[in-house]
């Protein structure tokens, strides 16, 4: 087998489409952008993944959202085959599985931001440039 080339079968449009909507739903833009936070290869960054990778992806990104969606605390072993990443301190977006109904409800940017601490909204805002002057008492 040559360097960096897959070892096993491409993974199906299906497996690419399910990972690529995990991805987004995880905060970023594409695979690209996620090849840093989640520890992904040049090759993966470019959305080339074989079977067994694309599994163990998305078992990971489920596992994650779901920890995520505070149904307890999240298990910090990553799935096989993939490398250890630090996690982001950015609030992810909980992922819905194709099929999974009403009751999966994803919730939008405003009722997150809802749930973060107003010291780290401030923060974020400093840290972006942004000068923030406290609300008057009467208001």
């Amino acid at each position: 087998m040559a360097f960096g080339q897959p070892s096993g079968p491409p993974a199906t449009a299906r497996q690419l489409r399910h990972l690529a909507a995990l991805v987004e739903a995880a905060g970023h833009t594409g695979f690209r952008d996620a090849r840093g936070p989640l520890g992904l290869t040049q090759r993966q960054a470019g959305g080339k993944f074989t079977q067994g990778e694309a599994e163990a992806l998305i078992a990971r990104l489920e596992a994650e959202a779901e920890a995520a969606g505070g149904s307890g605390p999240a298990d910090d072993q990553p799935a096989p085959g993939l490398p250890v990443t630090p996690r982001r301190a950015a609030p992810r977006v909980p992922a819905t599985r194709p099929g999974a109904g009403a009751a999966a409800k994803p919730t939008t940017l405003a009722e997150q931001l809802e749930r973060v601490p107003e010291r780290l909204l401030v923060a974020e805002m400093r840290r972006r440039g942004w000068r923030l002057v406290p609300p008057s008492p009467d208001s």
